[in-house]
């Protein structure tokens, strides 16, 4: 059964781009704002990981972070955060929020589907 993924990002050339890399090997969920992916999960729904930008309108990345790390039901899915802004001072926040990864836009697809297979270890 393959790993489920959500991905929250609001450019969706973005999403088509991690889906071509990703979908043969996960089963990928994706939303471009946080907030419907709030609603999906609070309808029971929980991946195996998720990815998200951090610059978003609506609800900003590290907003969404916050909110899972908080949430008793969502705080142990591992979260990598996407940023097109190179701030050590920002990677190290998310890190220390719980981000279990940071890399920077424009990304290495085959770069990030590592990242993700060693932080889910399948």
């Amino acid at each position: 059964m393959k790993k489920k993924i959500l991905l929250i990002d609001d450019k969706e050339s973005i999403a088509k781009v991690v889906s071509i890399y990703l979908s043969a090997e996960f089963d990928l969920t994706y939303f471009e704002n946080p907030i419907k992916a709030i609603a999906w999960l609070q309808e029971g729904n929980i991946p195996d990981l998720i990815i998200s930008d951090i610059r978003m309108p609506e609800m900003r990345g590290d907003e969404f972070l916050h909110y899972l790390k908080n949430n008793a039901l969502f705080k142990t899915i591992p979260v990598v955060m996407l940023s097109s802004e190179e701030s050590t001072s920002e990677r190290i926040r998310l890190l220390e929020e719980g981000a279990d990864d940071y890399i920077l836009k424009p990304f290495n697809p085959m770069e990030l589907k590592i990242r993700i297979k060693k932080i889910i270890k399948e």
